[in-house]
């Protein structure tokens, strides 16, 4: 009787720290916590939906993007991969692929002509560096991508660092930064789906 009344004590006393550690910051009702899980599992619940963006940075590089419509869809998805188009104006060469690794999350850089057959740089990118958050990733240059870009003659790439950000019912963003002061961002309103 004794040690019934001892268990209940204890579990009494840790449950308010349990309820904490269910609803800590970051994490809606219902996400795991596991920051990079919660991340793919907000990427999946915008599956086959498009979005509109804008790019709200201004370095003049950017002023192609700014000058057209910028259209995501996110699509292919599975709890392991997300492949998500994303269209400048005409231009459906892109796609982002956000995959799960063994040690973290994976952004590449799919990069294709209207027939399908690769062109130019073509899956660069990069892996995580940490854990992130459920609603922000961050993907620095890996390898592969900076023996690539310098092959090509694009050596201001080698410092690349993309993120993305997934906020339910609110934003998605990518954005690309390097050290010396290149920022580009765009993002998207989540709370206006399109039909195309």
């Amino acid at each position: 009787m004794k040690s019934l009344a001892l268990a209940a004590v204890a579990a009494l006393s840790l449950s308010p720290l349990l309820a904490g550690c269910a609803s800590a910051p970051g994490f809606a009702p219902g996400e795991t916590a596991d920051p990079q899980a919660a991340f793919m599992a907000r990427l999946n619940a915008l599956c086959g939906q498009r979005f509109v963006g804008r790019v709200v940075t201004d370095d003049p590089a950017d002023a192609d993007f700014r000058d057209n419509r910028l259209l995501m869809h996110v699509r292919d998805c599975s709890a392991d991969e997300v492949g998500i188009p994303f269209a400048v104006g005409e231009d459906r060469s892109r796609r982002w692929v956000v995959t799960r690794t063994g040690e973290g999350l994976r952004l590449k850089h799919d990069h294709r002509d209207p027939e399908g057959v690769i062109h130019g740089y073509h899956m660069y990118g990069g892996d995580t560096a940490g854990p992130g958050t459920a609603g922000r990733q961050e993907f620095p240059v890996d390898r592969e991508s900076i023996d690539q870009f310098v092959a090509g003659g694009a050596t201001v790439s080698t410092t690349n660092v993309w993120a993305v950000e997934v906020h339910p019912g609110r934003m998605f963003a990518y954005e690309l930064r390097r050290p010396e002061g290149r920022f580009m961002r765009v993002e998207f309103d989540l709370t206006r789906p399109v039909a195309e």
